[in-house]
Formats: C-alpha cells, sequence, structure tokens
C-alpha cells in the first residue's frame, strides 16, 4: 500500500474527524433511510428467515455484527488514547442494549425481548435522530460504527418480532420501565464515585440533543423520565392495535 493510501485510511480512524456531522444532513437521512429499507426487507423475507439454516445463519450474523461493533470501538478507543474508565465502559443504555441485543438474538429468549424491545429501541431511535458525534460524519469509523450499533439494536428487535413473532404486552413496558430506573440509579452513583457522565445524567452531551429542551441539570431528568415512558406507550400501541384487532374479530 503506498503511503498516500495509508495516510487516506488513516483520516477515517483520527481522534477529530475532518467533517463535522450536520443533523439532518442528505447523509444523514441517507443512513437513516438505508436502515428503513433493511426492516422493510426483513419483513418483506420474514418467511424465508424462518426456515432453520437461514434463520440461525441470520441470527448469528446480527449476534456477531453487534458484539463486533462494540469491541471495535474499545479497539479505536484504545488506538486514539481517548479509551478512559470514566466514559467508555460499556454502561451506556446503548451499549448495554447492543450487548444485550446480541444475546437475545442467539437465545431468543422473551425477557431479554422484554427490555431491549423499549430501552434499547427507544433510546437507539432518539440516538439516531439527534447523533451525539459532532466530529464525526460519513465515512468516518465513528459514524459508520454509531449507526451499525444502534441501527443493530433496532434490526435485531425487529427481526424478532417479524420473524420470530414475539410480541410485548403491558406488562413487559412496566417490566422495562422498572428495570431502566433501576439501572439508572446504579449508573448515577458509579458516575458520582467514578466522575463520569454514563448515560448523560450527570451532565448533558455536547451535541444537540432533545435533553437541550428539558431544562438545565439535574431538572431534565424529570422529563425526561416521562419522555420515556411515553416513548415506551408509542412503541406498545402497534401490539396494542393488533390485539383489539384480535379481539374484535373473535
Amino acid at each position: 500500500m503506498k503511503k498516500s493510501d495509508g495516510d487516506k485510511m488513516g483520516k477515517y480512524f483520527q481522534a477529530d474527524g475532518t467533517d463535522t456531522f450536520r443533523l439532518f444532513s442528505f447523509t444523514h437521512w441517507a443512513t437513516l433511510f438505508v436502515l428503513f429499507l433493511i426492516i422493510v426487507c426483513i419483513y418483506i423475507f420474514r418467511n424465508t428467515l424462518r426456515k432453520a439454516r437461514i434463520n440461525l445463519t441470520a441470527r448469528l450474523v446480527l449476534a456477531v455484527m453487534m458484539v463486533g461493533s462494540e469491541i471495535s470501538l474499545h479497539i479505536w478507543l484504545w488506538s486514539i488514547n481517548e479509551w478512559t474508565i470514566q466514559n467508555s465502559l460499556p454502561l451506556h443504555l446503548s451499549s448495554i442494549s447492543i450487548l444485550l441485543s446480541a444475546v437475545l438474538v442467539v437465545t431468543k429468549s422473551y425477557r431479554l425481548f422484554e427490555f431491549t424491545y423499549f430501552a434499547g429501541v427507544g433510546s437507539a431511535l432518539q440516538a439516531m435522530i439527534t447523533p451525539d458525534i459532532s466530529a464525526y460524519t460519513f465515512p468516518h469509523f465513528r459514524y459508520i460504527h454509531f449507526f451499525i450499533s444502534h441501527g443493530g439494536i433496532v434490526v435485531v428487535n425487529l427481526f424478532i418480532v417479524f420473524v420470530e413473532k414475539y410480541r410485548p404486552t403491558l406488562t413487559s413496558l412496566w417490566k422495562a420501565f422498572l428495570y431502566l430506573n433501576i439501572y439508572t440509579v446504579f449508573i448515577f452513583f458509579l458516575n458520582y464515585f467514578l466522575k463520569g457522565n454514563y448515560m448523560y445524567i450527570s451532565e448533558k452531551p455536547v451535541n444537540p440533543s432533545l435533553l437541550d429542551y428539558l431544562g438545565p441539570w439535574p431538572y431534565y431528568i424529570l422529563p425526561l423520565e416521562l419522555i420515556t415512558l411515553v416513548t415506551f406507550f408509542i412503541l406498545y400501541l402497534p401490539f396494542w392495535f393488533l390485539h383489539r384487532n384480535k379481539s374484535k374479530n373473535l
């Protein structure tokens, strides 16, 4: 490989991106559209994906993709000397959801699905709409990693919905909300001891986000609870309609 080629590749992995991320730019919309197409394809080919060998292969590929994306992030952070115990442990809700979604797609555990569908998909969608990646855009590694990992959470859980026919219940919603709050309390105290900001409950992210409209710290935490609950109900709404229509047809 020529030195110039190495320099070109290096800029896609450097600590600071050469181009800043622009919210709702063409690149941002195009990325979200690709994710949407993947989800549509999973729905269209759901019967094919239920065939034993294809199903196992698809689930293993998704699991490897999820775990691989998380490992690659830590390798990158380490390589640019940015890995710290205060910020880099896999404790953000996205990291936890990535790893739990990988376990979910392998084990097909309904208990895991109850949490990852609401907490994982809800947080991933919000993160992809207002990404916290100010210094990076396509084709930088961080941009690609961000959307593969967060998009993967959505893809995995909708794979479980469309292909495996899992359905969350209203009880699932409240269980997910309870578990998320228990985890948040744990992270709050951990942030205090580590002087970290996992889950952004010690301060707001640098990039523009929903939190900017919810007041200063710590007041934004309470309306964030309400928004989380509303998000969970929105995610449950399609299944409520399905259940209602089935009841009418009986």
